[in-house]
């Protein structure tokens, strides 16, 4: 899996990681890997100074190729990895560039700098998610802690079609890499959102179908060949997502783009925005 990676470098200390974090799982499992560096110049900066396109593109090529002679150094990689410097918004390149070469994955930092590093903000790093063609992955981590290897994966699920996508590919990356999985079903706090009372009886069958839920994951996992743990918690999805994060010193979240039943997508989009801006690891977004 992942064989065609697409990875955002700008140079900043963020999209390092996710390139050290691609880079490993090339080396390890093989594969291609994409160096794409975005070129922003608005039009007004373009009629002020046009002479600096020229040099924020050669800028951008000497990036790119002291960062491939790097991998060449550190993992062997050489002709598996080739780089583009394209103009444009940051998420229109890499989305662009992703489907061109029919990429498995995107990996991003999570933010960047502006001017000629702006390149993965928070807004960028949605957007890409949101419009992706392929699975994102969002580096949260010093490159020092990269491995490109995962043993201990939490997955938020709640039954939906996107939740289902999220365990099939929980599945493989715990067969590929020997992770141990934790299955994580969240019931929220409805009566905080709305105008709603909840009684013993509604609570019991709040939990109930919980339960129901996570039956039927275990039972996904037990048919893909491999066992899971699994807790039914009460909250905030995504409170309570970081902090069981935390808790099972997981090194990856996998999400699907949204769900969690009788939420809208509008409220499953910052869960998952406030996973990401508050996790201590990696996240992968399954599209």
């Amino acid at each position: 899996m992942y064989n065609t990676i697409v990875v955002g470098y700008d140079e900043s200390e963020s999209s390092k990681a996710a390139l050290k974090e691609a880079s490993l799982r090339v080396k390890k499992h093989n594969g291609k890997l994409y160096l794409v560096h975005a070129v922003y110049f608005d039009q007004e900066e373009f009629t002020i100074l046009p002479s600096q396109m020229e040099k924020r593109f050669e800028m951008g090529a000497h990036v790119c190729k002291l960062a491939k002679q790097d991998l060449q150094a550190q993992f062997g990689l050489n002709g598996s990895v080739e780089s583009f410097v394209c103009e444009g918004e940051p998420p229109d390149v890499l989305i662009d560039i992703a489907q061109g070469k029919k990429a498995d994955l995107i990996a991003l930092g999570t933010y960047g700098r502006k001017g000629l590093k702006r390149l993965l903000m928070g807004s960028v790093t949605s957007e890409v998610i949101l419009n992706a063609p392929c699975d994102v992955l969002v580096v949260k981590r010093p490159c020092g802690a990269c491995t490109g290897n995962y043993k201990s994966i939490l997955l938020p699920f709640d039954g939906s079609v996107f939740s289902r996508k999220a365990l099939i590919r929980t599945a493989e990356l715990s067969k590929t890499d020997g992770a141990r999985v934790t299955i994580l079903y969240v019931i929220p706090r409805y009566e905080e959102m709305v105008e709603f009372f909840r009684t013993d009886s509604i609570r019991n069958s709040l939990y109930q179908e919980a339960e129901k839920v996570v039956n039927e994951a275990k039972k996904v996992a037990s048919e893909m060949g491999i066992a899971v743990q699994a807790e039914v918690l009460e909250g905030y999805a995504a409170d309570e997502i970081i902090k069981t994060a935390e808790k099972r010193e997981s090194d990856l979240i996998v999400m699907g783009t949204y769900g969690w039943k009788g939420m809208s997508k509008a409220i499953m989009g910052s869960t998952t925005n406030r996973v990401i801006a508050h996790a201590n690891c990696p996240i992968l977004v399954v599209k």
